[in-house]
């Protein structure tokens, strides 16, 4: 694997916070995510699609504001929408905008991370060129119920298989729960990404500390 690809910074990508509006409701967005980050989330991905864009600003920069800085704030899809907010970055999935596209709306010195499923989407990412993005997400590995639309699972075989293709760091996610962390981090990924597993617990905080325990055990 490379490092950070141009001036951009580096990223700690063993615990990788996805959030859910429907799950952070209880504790609140901001809240739920600043215990988790007080557990040891490492990066922070902000994913909403029930809301429109002009909620979407509201909700990232008050979230960016509140993390102060402490770890990445990643935006999904909505790349046009990462300078307004502030975020360190985006992530895509294969059906939204093209890298090279979402590198030039993003600039240089961002974040840019990709989903993938597949070697064959590893190959095609990096036909357009490697420095286009940073890290891929692969998945998922089992089924979730946090991304109806989510891809067919491919199981810690094939999350193995394309970790091992691919020139980027790779984080997996789908379906990862505290009795799995170790099977995924056998597959060679360099981190877990995980919505329900800390937005959905009583504790954020509690939940991550335990995620990332079992991560570097």
């Amino acid at each position: 694997m490379t490092g950070p690809r141009g001036g951009r910074a580096h990223a700690d990508y063993r615990l990788y916070l996805v959030t859910d509006p429907v799950m952070t409701a209880e504790h609140g967005l901001v809240r739920t995510v600043l215990e988790a980050v007080e557990g040891g989330v490492t990066l922070v991905q902000l994913r909403d699609t029930g809301v429109d864009d002009d909620e979407f600003v509201r909700i990232g920069r008050a979230l960016h504001t509140a993390l102060a800085g402490r770890v990445p704030l990643i935006v999904n899809d909505r790349v046009h929408l990462v300078p307004e907010i502030g975020a360190e970055g985006a992530h895509v999935g294969q059906g939204d905008l093209p890298i090279d596209e979402a590198r030039t709306l993003l600039g240089p010195d961002r974040l840019l991370g990709l989903s993938v499923q597949t070697t064959r989407h590893l190959e095609v990412a990096q036909a357009l060129g490697e420095d286009l993005i940073d890290y891929v997400g692969i998945g998922p590995v089992w089924d979730t119920a946090t991304k109806p639309d989510a891809a067919r699972a491919g199981g810690p075989e094939r999350t193995a298989a394309v970790a091992a293709a691919s020139p980027w760091p790779s984080v997996a996610i789908g379906g990862i729960s505290l009795n799995r962390v170790r099977r995924v981090r056998a597959t060679g990924v360099d981190g877990i990404s995980v919505v329900s597993a800390i937005c959905g617990r009583p504790s954020p905080r509690d939940a991550a500390a335990a995620l990332l325990a079992a991560w570097t055990s």
